[in-house]
């Protein structure tokens, strides 16, 4: 007999998950189809595309029942990762200002 407790879920949540991503999708493509542009295109293309990983990570990867370290140890990379790629953006912008600023108006 086994010391550990298997959990099993019943296949409605898996089949209510697939779903959502299918209406994820179909929304996702919807901001393609209508023509949307600039700030609002980008967001709601982000919105979805994040929504869509998190239940698949949720779900399907079953961290939703996880322990809390087993989630940190998700979750902390992927913030500083983030963290990381916002100062690098930063950076690379004062980059770009400080070649325009010396390299063109000094011409």
């Amino acid at each position: 007999m086994s010391q550990y407790k298997t959990q099993t879920h019943k296949i409605g949540v898996y089949l209510w998950i697939w779903a959502l991503l299918f209406v994820f999708s179909f929304f996702s493509y919807m901001v393609d189809y209508l023509n949307f542009e600039g700030l609002l295109r980008w967001t709601l293309i982000l919105v979805f595309m994040v929504s869509k990983a998190a239940l698949i990570v949720a779900v399907f990867m079953h961290l939703f029942w996880e322990r809390y370290a087993i989630v940190n140890v998700l979750l902390w990379p992927m913030t500083l990762m983030l963290l990381f790629v916002g100062i690098m953006a930063a950076e690379s912008e004062y980059t770009l200002f400080t070649r325009l600023f010396y390299f063109v108006a000094g011409s």
